[in-house]
């Protein structure tokens, strides 16, 4: 079908295209959400942003070095409101608009390939996904996957070498997209394929380049 070339081997080897969620398979509106979460709160959107992202308190989430719990209930007293798990979701799910065509190219995937996705976050975006992105379970079922969970974030390998445990995927037989460079390398790191994401134009030539069909 694509000819016995090189590009054909490589194509032959790629069982799995794992993606990442934020700003490939979704656009990411973080000041959406933090300015949700400065009205509830009651303060300003500055303040917001300081304590939960400039502070490296949400980090701390996305490595899994807080559980749900004390993620949920430390984030409402660092921006001094005691957030409901709801609010925290509503403020999340404000942030996410589904990218559509990126959603039609994971479709069409599926035909020949399986697809999985890894994100860095508290493994409560992973346990709320159908309230926050419901677009995706239809596609990827359980294999949406939180770095929470792996108890280690990107761009550390372990965190791909984990993730491919639990797919029971060998690392050379994935394909990883994600728009940081720092997490595509430390994807390459742990021996996966990978791909920059800047566009969806150059994600289906990518794909092509790889033998697999986009449409």
């Amino acid at each position: 079908m694509f000819g016995r070339s090189a590009s054909a081997a490589v194509t032959d080897a790629i069982k799995l295209v794992l993606f990442d969620m934020d700003n490939v398979l979704c656009a990411y509106d973080r000041p959406a959400r933090v300015a949700y979460l400065a009205e509830l709160a009651g303060t300003t959107r500055e303040a917001v942003h300081a304590a939960i992202w400039d502070s490296g308190f949400e980090a701390l989430g996305d490595c899994g070095a807080l559980d749900a719990s004390n993620y949920l209930r430390g984030f409402g007293k660092r921006i001094g409101y005691p957030l409901s798990l709801e609010e925290w979701v509503e403020a999340r799910r404000r942030s996410m608009q589904a990218d559509r065509a990126m959603l039609e190219i994971a479709s069409s995937l599926r035909n020949t390939v399986e697809i999985a996705i890894l994100t860095n976050n508290t493994t409560l975006v992973a346990d709320r996904i159908d309230a926050l992105l419901p677009e995706l379970r239809p596609l990827f079922g359980p294999r949406i996957y939180a770095s929470a969970r792996f108890k280690t974030a990107k761009p550390d390998p372990r965190c791909y070498r984990l993730c491919l445990s639990e797919l029971d995927v060998r690392p050379e037989t994935v394909l990883f997209v994600d728009d940081l460079a720092a997490n595509v390398a430390g994807a390459r790191e742990a021996g996966l394929r990978a791909h920059h994401h800047t566009s969806v134009e150059a994600f289906r030539q990518a794909l092509s380049e790889y033998g697999l069909p986009p449409d």
